[in-house]
């Protein structure tokens, strides 16, 4: 994440400013670079939600919270930032290879932008690769009228995340099921008790609510969630 902090400001200088005094002519390209990098800067956190982890984990958080019934407990913001923090150890192994064999040769000048683009963007498409499914691949290649490549990693990055955010989409509802069952199974009991001794001056969800929480309380359920999410990126 420091190597992160220390790229963004790196990046805004070399793109700001020309190679040579001879290079800053009027209608040259430097102006055009600040406004990519600004566009750049602009859709990064959009990026980043949609192809790194913080997808499936947000969407799986917010199905727990649902299924508690707890409405805004926890807030957004603790959700995002669990979130966030979960994601950060999970990517930093990618983070790291795009640092070592792109950013860092382009820094000494051993490479172009293309080459360093080329190199920092395989680890991004080896992770990516192994979490899209083949199905979503194939949409997104009818899509783009792309042929189907020899193997997984001369995919494109632009079939690839469109791909990764419907897989990461669909496996996210399906551990959201899976949480919402035994929650959904308590309400059931409490609804027919309550409606079986003919009290009805509470919601059935008022009743069942405490008892969720400590269900959850119980079986240790951070720990269960955080630790079953982890590894189902280890798979």
């Amino acid at each position: 994440m420091r190597r992160l902090t220390l790229l963004l400001p790196a990046v805004s200088t070399v793109w700001a400013a020309p190679a040579s005094p001879g290079d800053a002519k009027p209608g040259g390209g430097s102006p055009m670079q600040m406004v990519l990098l600004l566009t750049l800067l602009t859709l990064l956190p959009a990026i980043f939600m949609a192809i790194t982890p913080f997808l499936r984990i947000t969407v799986v958080l917010h199905f727990l919270r649902q299924a508690l019934g707890t409405q805004t407990t926890p807030s957004n913001q603790v959700l995002i930032g669990l979130a966030l923090f979960l994601t950060i150890p999970l990517i930093q192994p990618v983070v790291s290879d795009v640092y070592t064999h792109a950013w860092v040769p382009l820094e000494q000048g051993q490479m172009s932008w293309q080459q360093a683009w080329e190199e920092g963007s395989k680890p991004v498409r080896a992770y990516l690769s192994r979490s899209v499914r083949e199905k979503d691949v194939r949409v997104f290649l009818e899509a783009t009228h792309s042929p189907a490549p020899a193997k997984p990693s001369d995919l494109s990055l632009a079939v690839l995340a469109p791909a990764y955010v419907l897989s990461e989409l669909r496996i996210g509802f399906q551990i959201g099921v899976v949480l919402y069952i035994p929650f959904l199974l308590i309400d059931l009991i409490v609804a027919s008790v309550t409606l079986s001794i003919g009290m009805v001056q509470l919601p059935p969800v008022m009743i069942s609510a405490p008892f969720k929480i400590l269900l959850f309380v119980l079986v240790d359920g951070w720990n269960l969630i955080v630790g079953s999410l982890i590894r189902s990126f280890a798979t």
